[in-house]
């Protein structure tokens, strides 16, 4: 990954989230060890800052969330000198009180994926990064600031749980999640983030409530469980209002070097 930075800030779309730059960009693959990403990354200007734009799901959402290369993704970034990364998703709310088109500012995840590839550290040098606090509190600060700025309905924390999909939860398990406490539930968040930490980027996400989870719907004869239909009418009516945001987090970002990712690995490794 060495040679000149080209990008310093990395922003993936999510569902729906497919561009975010004009004007004068430029295209490129990014070859990485662990294959292709999940498309071209578009590289551009917002500000002062040099953006590197990637689709999770490819321009034209043909890669589900359990098949995106992660690990591409993020190393096509970090290939690229990216430091910090934005990272907007569509997701489902698990509380009554987060409702469809507020965002939540996540600082926790839980994983109930399976089998996906969630590390770049497989040896000889045995590597245990910290997932206390995923996300960067520096990053997560000026985006709630932002928020706050812009006056855009919001969440300061919240847990986001991160499901294998393609398929959503039963009534069983989003009664499940709801009860633990938890506030949003996604299919991408992991292990994107921790991928992002162990190659030592700052991160932070933005979840964009576009639905009530099937939980809070269950007992509501007159309220429908999720579709995907549903959830991208949802983001799409939200979406200038996401770049917006993401905009002015991107314009008035500020210097992360003394974030805790920046360093991780010093304290993750017997060596």
């Amino acid at each position: 990954m060495a040679g000149s930075p080209q990008a310093t800030v990395g922003v993936f779309g999510g569902t729906g989230f497919y561009s975010l730059l004009s004007g004068n960009v430029r295209e490129t693959w990014v070859e990485t060890p662990y294959g292709s990403p999940s498309d071209k990354v578009t590289i551009g200007q917002i500000g002062d800052k040099t953006v590197a734009f990637l689709p999770r799901h490819g321009k034209g959402h043909t890669i589900p969330p359990h098949e995106i290369n992660y690990r591409a993704n993020v190393w096509a970034m970090k290939s690229l000198g990216v430091t910090d990364i934005i990272a907007p998703n569509a997701c489902g709310s698990l509380q009554s009180h987060v409702k469809p088109g507020e965002f939540v500012i996540c600082d926790q995840f839980v994983d109930r994926t399976t089998g996906r590839k969630d590390t770049f550290y497989d040896g000889p040098i045995v590597t245990h990064v910290s997932a206390a606090d995923p996300y960067c509190p520096i990053l997560r600060e000026h985006v709630i600031g932002v928020c706050r700025e812009r006056q855009m309905g919001h969440h300061e924390t919240g847990t986001v749980v991160v499901i294998q999909g393609p398929r959503f939860s039963s009534k069983a398990e989003s009664r499940w999640f709801t009860a633990a406490g938890w506030e949003v539930i996604n299919m991408t968040q992991y292990p994107e983030c921790m991928l992002a930490r162990e190659l030592e980027m700052s991160y932070v996400n933005i979840s964009l409530i576009t639905d009530y989870d099937a939980g809070l719907v269950a007992d509501d004869p007159n309220v429908q469980p999720v579709t995907h239909h549903e959830v991208f009418e949802m983001f799409k009516a939200n979406l200038e209002a996401l770049k917006g945001l993401v905009f002015r987090v991107i314009e008035t970002l500020p210097d992360t070097s003394a974030s805790p990712a920046r360093s991780c690995l010093e304290v993750s490794r017997f060596v």
